[in-house]
């Protein structure tokens, strides 16, 4: 782990810390592999790579009806509850993010332009298996694609050894309201979304989290199917001032350290004794996680860094562009404003990642390694797209007319300002 004051990083500590290695080149050939196979031999191939990375020998990729009404039957009442409650967080916020259907005005007399937006065809959204079942991911990737009226709405998650997918899993995709969903994970499953095969059609556009192998998957598919965004292994960034608890800044690091090895975790402190004391915690808190050995691997490429003041800090942060962002001091609301680039913002003491995670409503697949610069986190315009209008009467014509041939004729476009000259000469 590096512990070091801001202005004492080296560039080697700086290009450790921006790099977010993902792994991506090194999985490329086998992911290519993987496409072609899909791309050539379609269902086949899914069931021989299923069989062979997930150790499931299956008669049927879809989902039956039978399956997903069995898992309701043995869910857990109190788990049950826990997805209604997180569904309907998710759903409220996802329905502030609607924009009007269509609108229209004035921009001169006679000239009205306008915007409609239209929901996708179809989308596919992947839910991770693999360490862990991720229902909260279903929840995140199939409520905003259904706030936004997709039609059709496809989910990929990994069975099981014994050709089951975990229960929580598939009643939260139903609860979303997912249309479809396979037995399928992997590099595999974007394949079949993206080409399709005899069982499943493909879609339009993909999203969802996944492995290294899922999003090399998507970044080369980008030019048959629309993504997302590229993603990596999850990250924190926590600024604290003297304020904030060192127990409760390293249980956060703890927390995103458990997702993965590769998952990174960084503080900066604008107090030097917060932050040796939340390096103590570190240690003691790794010591005895449930996921030690991934904890451990995750923190000791993670950063305890100090700086000068919140001004320097908050510099540091819209550079790093984390994918999370906690703010830990006296008037978190206050440094709000000067935040420019994070994939979600949590604010204070009483907002851990881990709410946004699964119940706040927020959505939790977010950009990474830096694409929060760019990137907006997963939202309801993902799912729809905009399409412009306009209505010109006689008059707005008139109006335009000098203003459009003078420029189309400039361009040396001149069937363009004939165009417009032919609708407004006389009629004989």
């Amino acid at each position: 782990m590096i512990f070091k004051r801001l202005e004492e990083l080296k560039d080697e500590d700086l290009q450790a810390l921006f790099s977010r290695e993902t792994g991506i080149q090194d999985v490329l050939p086998v992911v290519n592999e993987i496409l072609m196979e899909v791309g050539s031999k379609g269902d086949e191939a899914l069931f021989q790579y299923t069989e062979k990375f997930e150790g499931a020998k299956l008669d049927d990729l879809r989902v039956s009806q039978e399956e997903i009404d069995a898992a309701y039957e043995a869910a857990d009442e109190r788990l049950l509850e826990s997805l209604i409650q997180a569904a309907e967080n998710i759903f409220a916020f996802h329905n502030k993010q609607q924009e009007h259907d269509f609108w229209m005005t004035e921009v001169s007399p006679g000239v009205a332009v306008g915007q409609k937006v239209v929901s996708l065809d179809s989308v596919g959204a992947y839910v991770p298996g693999g360490r862990a079942a991720y229902p909260s991911s279903a929840l995140m990737t199939v409520i905003p694609a259904k706030v936004a009226d997709v039609p059709r709405i496809v989910v990929c998650t990994p069975p099981q050894a014994d050709g089951s997918v975990t229960p929580l899993t598939l009643i939260a995709a139903d609860m979303a309201g997912a249309d479809e969903i396979y037995k399928l994970g992997g590099a595999q499953a974007i394949a079949a979304m993206a080409f399709g095969t005899d069982t499943i059609d493909r879609v339009n556009k993909i999203v969802g989290p996944g492995n290294v192998y899922v999003t090399a998957a998507k970044m080369l598919l980008r030019g048959t199917v629309e993504i997302d965004f590229p993603a990596g292994p999850s990250e924190v960034l926590i600024i604290a001032d003297r304020t904030a608890d060192p127990g409760v800044i390293a249980a956060d690091m703890i927390a995103q350290g458990e997702h993965d090895p590769k998952s990174l975790s960084v503080l900066v402190a604008t107090d030097e004794l917060l932050a040796s004391a939340v390096t103590e915690e570190l240690k003691i808190q790794a010591a005895g996680a449930d996921r030690r050995a991934i904890v451990e691997q995750s923190l000791e490429h993670s950063a305890v860094l100090v700086a000068s003041d919140l001004d320097e800090a908050v510099d540091f942060s819209n550079a790093f562009a984390p994918e999370h962002l906690e703010i830990m001091t006296s008037d978190p609301m206050g440094m709000l404003r000067f935040i420019r680039h994070a994939g979600s913002v949590f604010l204070g003491r009483y907002t851990p990642v881990a709410a946004g995670d699964y119940a706040s409503g927020t959505n939790h697949v977010l950009p990474t390694s830096g694409y929060a610069r760019v990137f907006s986190g997963l939202n309801v315009d993902h799912f729809t797209k905009k399409i412009t209008v306009q209505m010109i009467t006689d008059d707005g014509l008139l109006g335009l007319e000098e203003t459009v041939t003078t420029l189309a004729e400039a361009e040396g476009l001149k069937g363009h300002a004939e165009s417009v000259r032919r609708r407004l000469e006389p009629k004989v």
